[in-house]
């Protein structure tokens, strides 16, 4: 064979080498868009079986990888294992042998983005979040990409701080990267779905401002036009989570419910949902048996409610949070209309309080002279704070949400009166004191298992 000859033969074999590369990277491809439009070409009740048949196309992909193996040039070593972690790595848990392959594709090839970013996804399933971080920053440095920058939302999130001040810088960090990501591209629902956790992280650990949580909604929205984001049961979980302290309760229970549907297996979202609809079931309860309060009982506490329990809003007047003075009126529970009811102050007893798993709001039920009987939710209280049977509450300009709906068979009617902060509260005659608020903790989840 002759030396033009020879160069031929090379160049043939190196077309059939990289044409095999191609192969194996279509199979890898090809598993992932099976993982993730699962449900383009399934029903929801298919959702049971999703992971056994993910397991089944891995299984057979593998045996692809291992026949083909002898074949992959030392030149080429780099991008085999990369792939063939990569193919390991689309399942939740967490495989050593991934994070081998790709922990050695890395040291062959450092520029190789993606094979950081799948081995910061393997060290962050077995919860080594430092590892993980490095190596999605080790993405970054040679490539701005999506992938690296929503990981790193979640991480700089999940991260343990020492304080306050760190707390917020972590949340602010994360804020950003999702922001970033979305900038990168704005189609991928994702990414938008990441920034809606990243607002309400920001909701809850910096500031409680209302336009916070629509900003997350409106995330959330723009992750459901995206099948992929949209069938991954995480998303609704965080998106019930947030319609859960909105008390938009039937827009909750749907989206506890849909992340059940898409993901049968996993617990939390059922767990939620139940917990949900005990504590829908004990408001409606109590509020309709004025807390299961004996009739004797009942009149007497109703004889006790008088007009000086209001005390600093007894004088007809309270300054609110902007410095500016608001006349108050007394108001029955009855006469309240839905949204804020301005220049109104209302006074009860507490006949009882529900118990919530989440600890957020603190709940309580109130009746007022005339017997009406109402729900209260209080937010931002410090724990172990609240009030008990027996207290006088005033609140003035309450918020009031007439809540009625079904929900799988259960039906709910009742009044609810939203209370952002306790400061705002008047408890036996007394403004309640800065020390009951506190701030809100909460759960986000990336599913890994």
């Amino acid at each position: 064979m002759d030396c033009e000859n020879e160069d031929i033969f090379a160049c043939k074999c190196e077309e059939k080498h990289e044409d095999l590369l191609q192969f194996l990277n279509d199979k890898v491809d090809a598993v992932y868009l099976f993982r993730d439009r699962y449900f383009e070409n399934h029903k929801i009740e298919d959702a049971i079986r999703k992971n056994e048949e993910i397991q089944m196309l891995l299984q057979t992909t593998l045996k692809l990888f291992n026949d083909h193996e002898p074949l992959i040039k030392d030149v080429s070593r780099a991008k085999y294992n990369f792939l063939k972690g990569k193919l390991l790595n689309v399942v939740p848990k967490y495989n050593k042998e991934a994070e081998n392959l790709l922990s050695k594709s890395i040291k062959l090839d450092p520029k190789l983005v993606d094979a950081w970013n799948e081995l910061g996804e393997c060290y962050w399933k077995n919860d080594e979040l430092g590892k993980s971080i490095n190596c999605f920053e080790g993405a970054l440095k040679e490539k701005k990409n999506k992938y690296s920058l929503r990981s790193l939302s979640m991480l700089s999130r999940q991260a343990a701080s020492k304080n306050r001040e760190e707390r917020v810088k972590n949340i602010e960090k994360g804020l950003s990267y999702a922001k970033e990501a979305v900038q990168l591209d704005p189609h991928d629902g994702l990414s938008w779905a990441v920034l809606g956790n990243a607002h309400l992280s920001s909701f809850f650990g910096i500031q409680q401002n209302p336009k916070i949580l629509k900003q997350c909604l409106s995330a959330y929205s723009q992750a459901e036009k995206d099948l992929v984001a949209k069938s991954t049961p995480d998303l609704h979980y965080n998106k019930g989570i947030t319609l859960k302290y909105e008390e938009e309760y039937k827009l909750a229970l749907e989206s506890f419910n849909e992340a059940s549907l898409f993901d049968p297996t996993w617990e939390p979202p059922t767990i939620k949902e139940k917990q949900l609809v005990k504590y829908l079931n004990d408001i409606q309860e109590l509020v309709s048996t004025s807390g299961k309060m004996k009739a004797k009982r009942l009149q007497q506490t109703l004889q006790s409610i008088d007009s000086k329990q209001l005390g600093p809003y007894s004088g007809g007047s309270y300054t609110s949070s902007n410095g500016e003075a608001v006349k108050l009126i007394e108001t029955k529970l009855s006469d309240l209309k839905p949204g804020i009811n301005e220049e109104r102050v209302i006074l009860g007893k507490v006949v009882c309080s529900v118990r919530n798993e989440d600890t957020v709001p603190f709940t309580f039920c109130l009746v007022d002279k005339a017997g009406t009987c109402v729900v209260v939710t209080v937010f931002n209280l410090a724990d172990g704070k609240g009030v008990i049977i027996g207290d006088s509450v005033a609140i003035p300009e309450p918020y009031l949400t007439i809540i009625d709906f079904s929900y799988k068979g259960n039906e709910y009617k009742f009044r609810l009166i939203r209370v952002e902060t306790p400061v705002i509260l008047v408890v036996n005659g007394k403004k309640v004191s800065r020390d009951l608020q506190a701030g809100v903790q909460m759960s986000i989840f990336k599913k890994f298992d």
